[in-house]
């Protein structure tokens, strides 16, 4: 039922975090944290891509963008997350610089996972900060001279840095956990609990399902 107070909160400004989806898009690496982002008050999800087109996942999900990359970067938003896949290395992926090098400069969320930290590499914008990727030797390889961050790579699955999060494309949920963390959907603590409780189930975490469950209650 309809409340004043539900009214209210469904009309209130909403935060945006982008995902960025290629054509044969991993899109189990971009389910865990984007079904969450999109059940929280005062947040939504938006489908990104070069163009309009629609753009089909490994998993054979078909998905509209919401959004081309010119719409978005005339739009606000808290976070670009560039969802891994088999379109990085692709012609298709130089439209994204822009949008992930505006991220970058408004100090807004950036996350990459998997393939997608390759791209990041060749953008130079790893350069600076601690990151992890899939393999070392594979992004010095494919990024060459535009990529001097050897130093702070990091041989761990998921690295946050500030804003930037990056993982290897074997650890969905830990890459979840991290983003939520930096974009502020949950706290430290509440993403702990909801990593604990998506890696572990239900009868290994009983106390964190309660909690969870209760928070969608309170988010409907």
């Amino acid at each position: 039922m309809n409340t004043p107070e539900s009214n209210e909160k469904h009309r209130a400004p909403q935060k945006q975090v982008l995902f960025v989806l290629l054509d044969q898009f991993a899109d189990w690496e971009a389910a865990p944290l984007a079904s969450v982002i999109n059940q929280s008050a005062g947040w939504r999800v938006r489908a990104v891509a070069p163009d309009k087109t629609p753009v089909r996942s490994l998993a054979g999900f078909t998905v509209i963008p919401d959004m081309t990359v010119a719409e978005a970067l005339e739009s606000d938003f808290a976070g670009v997350i560039l969802v891994g896949g088999l379109s990085w290395r692709t012609e298709a992926a130089k439209a994204i610089g822009p949008l992930a090098r505006l991220a970058a400069g408004r100090q807004a969320v950036l996350g990459a996972i998997c393939d997608a930290t390759v791209f990041l590499g060749a953008l130079g914008l790893l350069n600076e900060a601690p990151h992890t990727g899939n393999i070392l030797d594979d992004l010095k390889a494919f990024a060459g001279e535009r990529y001097s961050g050897e130093a702070r790579y990091r041989q761990e699955p998921v690295v946050r840095s500030g804003n930037l999060v990056t993982a290897n494309g074997t650890v969905a949920m830990d890459f979840a956990r991290e983003a939520l963390a930096a974009l502020g959907v949950m706290t430290e603590e509440e993403a702990g609990k909801w990593h604990r409780l998506f890696k572990h189930g239900f009868h290994e975490a009983p106390e964190e399902g309660y909690w969870w469950f209760g928070r969608l209650a309170q988010n409907q």
